[in-house]
């Protein structure tokens, strides 16, 4: 019980802080998300550079650089343009020379993995939060002016997000208790993971995506349904990735900053592949 509360609790924080940051200020909505933009980024390089609990050297200069970079990057897709934008380009161009750079000096011993573990970390990571705030700043959908844009198109990715866990979870444990049981999806990366609760979690993100529509948020029935298929798929992906990478590192959780839920890593999973594939809808739809 102290743990479904302490859980509940963990995510009723979680969720307030991502809602309001998105909703109330494009400030808030700034610092909030850089933060966890380096936090996440600093976690995944700690988890890499300490395998079975052994801190490999230059275990600062290694998540820290990486963390630099996130920011770096997040605030040049943020700036949206203009001489501020330039700067921050040059200088995450110049902080990744620096930081692979670095390996040089640091005699590691598998030197080719920690660059795989640094670049890994601006594609999967610090690339996906950098591209919420060109979904954020969105302006596109021509002729459908009552149609909320940016802030709310984020969040509606958020919320696809939570639906499609809850629908995947509760069809799961459902399925789960009836005679023959799930039928797993990948077994050696995420046990729990079952194709019931895959359909059951795109089931609940095509509802949720046809009440957003219904409710104004998206502009068209055919987008929100697109929207929330590809939410569903690759949100899947991600998490699935995430629990490959727990595995063959041999942890539970990416970190402990959410009390019942894991690390940062672990809440934002799926919208690692999942953002990236809405941007690219959102680019290829008629503005």
């Amino acid at each position: 019980m102290n743990n479904f509360v302490t859980r509940t609790l963990s995510a009723t924080v979680y969720a307030a802080l991502v809602i309001s940051s998105i909703l109330v200020h494009p400030y808030y909505f700034g610092v909030v998300f850089l933060v966890l933009s380096m936090l996440t980024v600093h976690e995944f390089m700690h988890l890499m550079t300490h395998v079975e609990g052994t801190p490999a050297k230059g275990t600062v200069l290694q998540t820290v650089l990486p963390m630099l970079l996130a920011g770096v990057l997040f605030a040049a897709y943020y700036c949206n343009g203009g001489l501020t934008t330039w700067l921050s380009r040059t200088v995450y161009g110049g902080l990744l020379m620096l930081t692979l750079i670095t390996e040089l000096f640091l005699k590691a011993e598998n030197p080719i993995r920690n660059w795989g573990n640094i670049l890994v970390s601006q594609v999967m990571i610090a690339l996906p939060f950098a591209l919420m705030t060109k979904i954020y700043a969105y302006s596109g959908f021509n002729g459908f002016d009552s149609v909320p844009k940016g802030p709310f198109l984020l969040l509606s990715l958020f919320i696809l997000i939570w639906v499609n866990d809850s629908g995947a979870y509760i069809v799961g444990c459902t399925m789960g208790k009836r005679k023959g049981g799930n039928h797993k999806m990948f077994p050696r990366v995420s046990p729990n993971k079952s194709w019931e609760g895959l359909i059951g979690g795109v089931f609940f993100a095509l509802l949720g995506g046809w009440i957003l529509y219904k409710a104004g948020w998206l502009p068209t029935c055919t987008f929100a349904l697109l929207f929330a298929v590809l939410i569903s798929g690759f949100g899947t992906l991600g998490d699935l990735m995430e629990s490959l990478m727990k595995r063959t590192i041999g942890v539970k959780d990416s970190g402990n900053i959410m009390p019942g839920h894991g690390g940062a890593l672990d809440r934002f999973d799926s919208l690692l592949l999942a953002t990236p594939a809405i941007w690219l809808l959102l680019l290829c739809w008629p503005a």
